[in-house]
């Protein structure tokens, strides 16, 4: 016991944590960027607020107050002593945001999510948000700029994909501002983004079909180049369905909507053959 009180007494006087390039750790030093992240979280609908990643707290100085419920998890030793020794009143979950119980985490109560995101698991964190809707009204935070805009993206771009259509299933999605890079300490190679995430009041795909939904999404983008009805061709879907003229476009051509209503369409075929 008296050897991690006099750890944490180190960290406590300690005026850094050492960025890990192995966790993507690139510490936001920019006090007046945290802030403006925090005012996001602060004008959503969540008292129970979930931090990811908050290393050495710059953003978390922003989030403590009588307005949450606030819970942080960290996965780097080094920033969970630190963060234990300078915010007392905070609780600290060590561990990896990617293997947490999201159903126990505020006893069964919806909650936000708000974080500087390691760049390394961005993607999948969106990915684990998706799955876990229902109790996630509301997401807040920075990624790659890069992978921002895709999660944003509307069809036809470039940058329209598995992670747009999936993730506007279920919300509405802002890109909010943009943060230049000598506002981090390591520098980064590129620019990030802040997006705010709004679940929808009514999901565009319901929650039994999501993973036919998912199936047939990651199917067509796997082959975007091709048109549908080469990309799907594993699907096995009747001949006469094949007739549809949906089936002549690409995926990059249709809507989260869309994709929900060619899975229902699928659906029903599949069931008459």
């Amino acid at each position: 016991m008296y050897f991690y009180q006099l750890l944490e007494s180190i960290f406590a006087q300690m005026s850094f944590v050492r960025p890990k390039k192995s966790l993507g750790q690139h510490f936001l030093t920019n006090k007046s960027v945290a802030q403006r992240i925090a005012a996001l979280a602060h004008n959503s609908p969540c008292k129970n607020l979930l931090e990811v990643g908050p290393g050495m707290g710059i953003l978390t100085n922003f989030l403590i107050s009588d307005s949450f419920y606030l819970k942080a998890i960290e996965l780097d030793r080094e920033s969970v002593q630190y963060l234990r020794a300078n915010f007392r009143e905070l609780t600290v979950i060590e561990g990896d945001f990617l293997k947490l119980d999201f159903n126990t985490l505020f006893e069964g109560e919806e909650y936000g999510i708000i974080g500087n995101y390691p760049y390394n698991i961005s993607t999948q964190i969106v990915f684990k948000i998706i799955e876990h809707q229902h109790l996630i009204p509301w997401m807040g935070g920075m990624f790659q700029r890069e992978v921002a805009l895709r999660i944003g993206a509307k069809p036809g771009g470039k940058d329209y994909g598995i992670l747009s259509v999936l993730t506007q299933l279920f919300y509405r999605v802002t890109y909010e501002f943009t943060v230049e890079p000598g506002n981090f300490n390591p520098v980064p190679k590129v620019r990030s983004g802040v997006i705010t995430l709004q679940r929808l009041e009514t999901p565009l795909c319901p929650e039994g079909l999501f993973p036919r939904v998912r199936e047939i999404v990651k199917a067509a983008f796997n082959q975007r180049r091709k048109t549908l009805r080469n990309a799907l061709k594993m699907l096995n879907y009747s001949m006469e369905l094949g007739e549809n003229p949906i089936f002549e476009r690409r995926a990059e051509q249709l809507s989260p909507e869309d994709f929900v209503k060619l899975t229902k369409a699928l659906s029903i075929a599949n069931q008459k053959t």
